[in-house]
């Protein structure tokens, strides 16, 4: 059964870059979201290139209406950056200073940066802007996580996991791992499985790449 949501639609934004895997990431959400009652709009928004230009997934969830599947500039509710930089670009274009920000921290240099024509900000000033420009702010190394258990293509998971524990996105974890069951098999299903595991343990722990600001929707298993 659909649980109230915080706003109506619920506009949840992941972004990386070509091949990070959030366009995976928003299909298990919006599967488990349709699973779970909820109304389901997805859109996707591109940059240059397929591969290594910003990817943009757009999840919006309702109890009633269905809305456009693109989220307006501005009204974003909770970005999942898959990288640093990407992460404030979203919350430039998409977010406002109500909104919640996870984010990877691993950093992965656009084209530009790799060819020398610009410069990779520092992150600590990436942090800072993210820190002053929302309600509230998870950093964590998902990929080191994803990588621990054996391959780093299982971040997008492992962000999921960190998203759902969050209390961000009311889905029952059994209502994801249903959908895992129907998308992978045999070892990618476990890998998957252990990477949603993962992300969802980050509330369980408290480290410091953790940075939680402003008050938590779930109160219970947020670090503060």
């Amino acid at each position: 059964m659909a649980r109230r949501l915080e706003a109506e639609p619920l506009n949840i934004l992941l972004t990386g870059v070509g091949g990070q895997g959030n366009v995976l990431a928003a299909r298990v959400i919006a599967m488990a979201s349709v699973a779970s009652g909820y109304q389901v709009a997805v859109g996707e928004t591109f940059g240059a290139s397929q591969r290594g230009g910003t990817v943009a997934s757009h999840v919006r969830l309702a109890l009633k209406d269905r809305y456009g599947p693109l989220i307006p500039r501005g009204e974003a509710h909770v970005i999942v950056g898959f990288e640093p930089l990407e992460a404030c670009r979203a919350l430039l274009a998409y977010g406002n200073i109500n909104t919640y920000v996870l984010a990877n921290w691993r950093p992965l240099p656009p084209v530009s940066v790799l060819q020398g024509e610009e410069e990779y900000p520092a992150l600590a000033d990436l942090e800072r802007f993210l820190l002053e420009h929302t309600g509230g702010l998870l950093v964590l190394d998902a990929t080191a996580r994803a990588q621990e258990l054996g391959s780093a293509a299982a971040t997008n998971m492992v962000l999921t996991g960190a998203l759902v524990a969050s209390g961000l996105l009311p889905l029952d974890p059994q209502a994801l791992d249903q959908v895992l069951k129907e998308l992978f098999t045999d070892a990618v299903l476990e890998l998957n499985r252990k990477a949603l595991a993962a992300g969802m343990a980050v509330w369980e722990q408290s480290t410091p790449q953790q940075i939680w600001l402003g008050c938590s929707p779930n109160k219970d298993s947020a670090t503060r």
